[in-house]
């Protein structure tokens, strides 16, 4: 359903008095969202056209927007716009399970893509957790993907694994192996533990460019260290989670 000019006048002729300018534009478009005038993703009418149809300045309605998006009510998507967002749409990526196990068995198509396949190098001296000499020695293997839902990046994941000469470990890709279910089936090794620091960042250039975002967006960045059935084996991620279409909890729905 597209707005009519004449509803537009109407409803700002209407609150103009009550309401800044932007704050018509979002309570307008909300109200459209809320009653089903628009549904999920349909995609709201252009920058440009809303400025038309409410005869406001950009700046007005960018404002509009970017209170909608911080509600959940609507995402951006590079080159479309502004899309209705599902506002019961959640990932249960705060659980300690892999990013794969958490989301097997929902009904989203998910995609894991390598970005940097895994190989052998050394502790990055700058490492985000403490590592013991005798480990540090070792070196690790390193593992660069990114996780999407339904053909939307979602994740930027960077793994460290101890390298503690697995059988066999080298020759496994993980493109379409769930790292933990490998490690689990192959090697009985069973992650059974996460410690977990969260905090949110702003998103760099290189990072807005891989999860489909405006740089400077924020996003949720993730460290963590998995503790196993093994006391000697060890794994770190660092994950990078683009929360403007999903947000991120304990359980998916």
């Amino acid at each position: 359903m597209y707005i009519q000019v004449e509803d537009c006048k109407l409803f700002l002729k209407y609150l103009a008095m009550k309401a800044p300018r932007y704050k018509v534009v979002y309570e307008f478009l909300k109200k459209n969202i809320i009653t089903g005038n628009y549904v999920e993703g349909h995609l709201l009418p252009s920058e440009n056209e809303l400025c038309a149809k409410f005869e406001v300045t950009r700046p007005t309605v960018r404002q509009a927007l970017n209170a909608l998006v911080q509600e959940k009510y609507i995402y951006k998507h590079r080159g479309k716009g502004s899309i209705v967002a599902n506002q019961q749409r959640t990932l249960g990526l705060l659980s300690f399970k892999g990013f794969t196990e958490v989301l097997s068995n929902s009904e989203q198509t998910i995609e894991t893509r390598i970005l940097e396949s895994k190989h052998l190098q050394d502790w990055p001296e700058d490492f985000f957790y403490p590592i013991p000499k005798n480990l540090r020695n070792s070196g690790c293997y390193f593992l660069k993907r990114l996780r999407c839902v339904n053909q939307e990046p979602v994740m930027l994941e960077y793994t460290w694994i101890l390298d503690i000469n697995l059988d066999g470990f080298d020759a496994i890709s993980f493109e379409n192996n769930s790292l933990f279910g490998t490690l689990a089936s192959k090697f009985h090794v069973e992650v059974t533990s996460v410690d977990q620091q969260i905090k949110a960042i702003q998103a760099d250039k290189q990072q807005a460019h891989m999860l489909q975002m405006e740089e400077k967006s924020a996003l949720l960045h993730i460290y963590r260290k998995y503790g196993t059935s093994r006391n000697d084996f060890f794994l770190f991620s660092s994950l990078l989670c683009n929360t403007s279409n999903y947000a991120i909890g304990n359980v998916f729905s």
